[in-house]
This record gives structure tokens, C-alpha cells and sequence, in this order.
């Protein structure tokens, strides 16, 4: 299962920190990350991390402003969000798959999703 923490309100330019902890599957087995659903929007992959090498995917949107990193001995996974606007605004779902990393790499049957956390960046 995957058991989300963080998000929240924040004022644009703020930050906010996503935590994502796995348990009940094979850790290197599974990319894992975040992907986003705002109201009348697409589905969009933000950013995934490889745990097998520590390679990453981050979306055009939020490059150079979220950074995910993976703590391997707590199996969790953390999305730094810095420099957030109100188009981050949605809800963010962690999700894991046994698909390489990519924009689409939660889409994969068989893998699991967070129950999600919502983010509102506004003010």
C-alpha cells in the first residue's frame, strides 16, 4: 500500500513537501512518484523516481521547481515542491508500477495509487 502525507494551502511562490510510504511490495521492483488531477484538466504525471538506479522523471511544468527523492531505507519517497503556483493546484496521487519512469508510467495495470492529497496554491 502507499500511505500519502503533506500538501495543503500555500501562498504562490510558497513550498510544500510530499511524503509517500510504501509498504507490501518489492521496493526495487516498483517506480514510484506522483501524478496530479486539478477540475477540468488532464491527468499528468509530475515527476517519478527509478529505485533500482535513482533515475527520475520530472513533467515540463514543474521542472527546476519540484524535486523527488526516494529514502530506500524508509522505502518512502518525497516531492519537494518549491516555487508553486496557483496551476500546481489539484489533487496529487502517489503511485507505483512496474514501468519504467515516464509521463505515463502510473497509467500501468497492476501497480498502486495513494488515496491522494490535495494541494491548493493560492492567495
Amino acid at each position: 500500500q502507499l500511505v500519502q502525507s503533506g500538501g495543503g494551502l500555500v501562498q504562490p511562490g510558497g513550498s510544500l513537501r510530499l511524503s509517500c510510504a510504501a509498504s507490501g511490495f518489492t521496493w526495487d521492483d516498483y517506480a514510484i512518484g506522483w501524478f496530479r488531477q486539478a477540475p477540468g484538466k488532464e491527468r499528468e504525471g509530475v515527476a517519478c523516481i527509478q529505485p533500482s538506479d535513482g533515475s527520475t522523471y520530472n513533467a515540463d511544468s514543474v521542472k527546476g521547481r519540484f524535486t523527488i527523492s526516494r529514502d530506500n531505507a524508509q522505502t518512502t519517497v518525497h516531492l519537494q515542491m518549491n516555487s508553486l503556483k496557483p496551476e500546481d493546484t489539484g489533487s496529487y496521487y502517489c503511485a507505483a508500477t512496474k514501468a519504467q519512469c515516464g509521463s505515463t508510467w502510473y497509467m500501468l495495470p497492476g501497480g498502486y495509487w495513494g488515496m491522494g492529497t490535495q494541494v491548493t496554491v493560492s492567495g
